[in-house]
């Protein structure tokens, strides 16, 4: 640690968390059964939100802090997609480029930090206008690696001056390591998932529109442009329209 009680750890030399009882520190050995209990419920088909916030929840459980960021790496960029105790309103639009701030130093070296008191103070902390009252003096920031990847940055925060355990940096870091596969496993089935979304839509756009020109003898561009209209002004999706085109269709051809 240095003398502005900041601490920057390589995740390589972080000591093993022990996976019994023996020699422990207190509390340790539930900490560990808790973490191989949350992991295990990851295997299982559970939306990609719901992942971050068992991530959050067990690490809020086991580390007191006054709030929980989880950033996810999206593209160049580090979207706000959980947190707990702070700012939902900015869920999803916060986002940070790599190198920027304290988080995206973490994701960009892959290397945990640690600031114990006045965060402000440290080169790498920027001040985000969504964020006006915000003031942490203690800032615990780790990344979820998946295969040697980061995917994204856990950071815990405390108003108050904290100097945070060997065994709750080991701890958090660990988290890292375990869960960043699984988040990474998560935010693709939710990738997946919007891709086949955006597919059937377009599928059923094509087909109301083959509808359309078949019908009123337009063209493809012109009943394209009629079911965008009816979208605008009836405040409905593109396939909610579609979707009330094909069925009239399907019902005055069944009659």
């Amino acid at each position: 640690m240095s003398a502005s009680g900041e601490w920057s750890l390589h995740s390589s030399s972080l000591p093993v968390v022990r996976p019994s009882n023996q020699g422990a520190l207190p509390g340790e050995g539930a900490d560990v059964t808790h973490l191989h209990g949350v992991v295990s419920r990851f295997t299982g088909e559970i939306p990609f939100a719901a992942v971050l916030k068992e991530v959050v929840d067990f690490a809020t459980s086991v580390i007191q802090c006054d709030s929980c960021f989880i950033y996810i790496l999206e593209g160049d960029e580090l979207i706000l997609r959980a947190s707990r105790n702070s700012h939902p309103e900015v869920v999803g639009r916060l986002k940070l480029k790599l190198g920027q701030g304290i988080t995206g130093w973490v994701a960009q070296h892959r290397q945990p930090v640690v600031v114990s008191e006045n965060a402000r103070s440290d080169s790498r902390f920027q001040l985000f206008n969504e964020l006006p009252e915000d003031r942490f003096e203690a800032f615990l920031s780790v990344p979820l690696l998946s295969r040697g990847r980061v995917v994204g940055v856990i950071n815990l925060q405390n108003r108050a001056p904290r100097r945070y355990s060997n065994h709750e940096i080991t701890l958090l870091s660990t988290i890292g390591l375990l869960v960043g596969a699984e988040v990474e496993m998560a935010r693709l089935e939710k990738e997946n998932l919007e891709l086949a979304h955006r597919l059937e839509v377009r599928k059923l756009v094509e087909r109301a529109k083959g509808i359309l020109q078949q019908d009123l003898k337009i063209g493809e561009e012109q009943a394209y442009l009629m079911l965008q209209r009816q979208s605008q002004q009836l405040r409905l999706s593109m396939k909610d329209v579609a979707q009330a085109v094909v069925l009239n269709y399907a019902v005055t051809r069944g009659s």
